[in-house]
């Protein structure tokens, strides 16, 4: 299943990582364009001088991890589409070029989902994509989770609950269903 990734489910950190670390559990196959990928960059200048090349690191990262999911297309795909946004043509025909499934994005309201069924596309929010994800393979779920806690911890220097880690990432259905199995795992 291909699922194009809009900027808005990659720049913020946790979202993105466990976007990314379930995709490594080879549960979608994700898909970006590089001008996806350079408006994560360039949003990650608000956060402050080293939020730019940071961001470029993690974008070569997963290039290199996800050679196949940048996406190209034709300049007359564009000029055929619409949206109430303009400016997010492009991720629609990035969603079209890769043969995606979905857009996981959460801006709803810039991507109607009458005008994404004309394409053959559905919209999912990442708090909903990857809750539907946990409910058909809850073990790899849980593990991408575990990674993506481990490293916040570790970067933080703080003891952050699952549930309150996803919590903070927009995550909220997600992080009630994984608190639960992964407390009824440990006390197993």
């Amino acid at each position: 299943m291909k699922i194009l990734l809009d900027t808005c489910v990659l720049y913020p950190t946790v979202m993105r990582e466990m976007l990314v670390k379930v995709a490594g559990q080879g549960l979608y196959m994700p898909l970006w364009s590089a001008r996806i990928l350079e408006e994560w960059a360039r949003a990650a200048r608000k956060i402050g001088p080293t939020g730019e090349p940071q961001a470029r690191a993690e974008i070569a990262l997963l290039r290199a991890i996800f050679p196949k999911a940048e996406v190209v297309w034709p300049p007359s795909l564009e000029s055929r589409l619409y949206l109430p946004d303009e400016n997010d043509i492009h991720v629609l025909a990035a969603a079209i070029a890769g043969s995606a499934e979905s857009i996981v994005t959460l801006n709803a309201s810039d991507f109607p989902k009458h005008t994404l069924a004309e394409e053959g596309l559905q919209r999912h929010d990442p708090d909903g994509f990857l809750l539907d994800l946990y409910m058909k393979d809850p073990d790899k779920v849980c593990f991408a989770a575990t990674q993506v806690l481990t490293e916040a911890r570790r970067m933080s220097d703080e003891d952050w609950t699952i549930r309150r880690l996803l919590k903070k990432a927009r995550l909220p259905r997600l992080a009630k269903a994984l608190a639960k199995d992964l407390d009824t795992r440990e006390a197993g």
